[in-house]
């Protein structure tokens, strides 16, 4: 899990809450809609301990039920496939999901973007994933991983284990021919740095946490792959919600301040991002592609 996607979970959910607060003090048509079964449903995916993320959705349900005068129901699902199958039986209005989840909450259940989070300038931010060697590593290429060991993230990681799992098709290799240990994000790191493997997917954030507490030094390491700019998750609408409250979501989000997000970092523990902008499908093509060329389901997207 990136900063970006800890934080935006919670965000989405206080954007919500901001975007219905706009609309007045008053019920509006937009809100009566969203409000027309005496809730909204509001999805979350299963990234972090529901301890942590309590004290975030307090003041979440709290800012959306005054501004609605309506039930929220917060609901962290089982994983991605429960959170795809809800939003397509019109259980969830909204829902964030990872990138990859929302390749398939998309195609399955027809699930529209409402925006995603920026970097400090403004534009979609975005990730990639990379391999790693020692510096004295005869290997050069991914290619040359034939026979070696790579630690990756979880089995379901889009950048931990499906990118780089997609570098080895295009190498020429297969996943029996190297061999691999679902180590997780940060473990795949250390166990690169301790010796345990001979190589390792390290994510450029999680990279950049490990340099930063002197955990990681790239100058005793060599990058032989990186991919292409992953996008971070989106938020996203159910397509049969009524245009005017999609618009008045939409509206919110995008005019979200960088004050709201830090509220709702510093309560996580993040650096905040620079805010919510509008994103078109396309820019999650590479997500599209990625799971054509791996034959994904929405059970691999967790």
């Amino acid at each position: 899990m990136t900063l970006t996607r800890r934080l935006s979970a919670a965000v989405a959910a206080v954007c919500l809450g901001l975007t219905l607060a706009a609309c007045g003090g008053g019920t509006t048509s937009a809100s009566t809609e969203l409000c027309a079964e005496g809730k909204i449903r509001f999805g979350i995916e299963p990234y972090e301990d529901p301890q942590r993320l309590k004290p975030a959705y307090e003041i979440v349900g709290a800012a959306m039920e005054k501004a609605l005068k309506c039930k929220v129901e917060m609901t962290v699902v089982e994983d991605y496939a429960a959170e795809v199958l809800a939003m397509k039986n019109k259980k969830l209005d909204v829902a964030q999901f990872g990138p990859l989840g929302y390749v398939f909450a998309h195609e399955k259940a027809g699930a529209e973007i409402v925006g995603t989070f920026a970097d400090a300038q403004g534009k979609p931010s975005t990730y990639t994933a990379g391999i790693w060697v020692p510096k004295t590593s005869s290997v050069k290429t991914v290619a040359d991983l034939k026979g070696k060991s790579l630690a990756l993230g979880s089995p379901t990681s889009a950048s931990g284990t499906m990118f780089p799992k997609a570098a080895l098709r295009t190498a020429g290799l297969q996943d029996q021919d190297v061999k691999i240990d679902y180590s997780g994000h940060s473990e795949a790191l250390l166990a690169l740095t301790n010796g345990k493997v001979e190589a390792a997917e390290i994510n450029s954030q999680t990279l950049l946490t490990a340099k930063e507490s002197g955990k990681f030094d790239p100058a005793n390491f060599k990058q032989i792959w990186t991919s292409d700019p992953i996008p971070n998750d989106p938020v996203t609408v159910r397509s049969t919600l009524d245009p005017k409250a999609k618009d008045a979501i939409r509206k919110a989000l995008l005019e979200l301040s960088k004050d709201d997000v830090a509220k709702v970092s510093k309560l996580l523990g993040v650096v905040p991002s620079g805010g919510m902008v509008a994103v078109e499908k396309s820019h999650y093509q590479p997500m599209f592609d990625l799971a054509k060329t791996l034959g994904l389901t929405e059970k691999d997207a967790k």
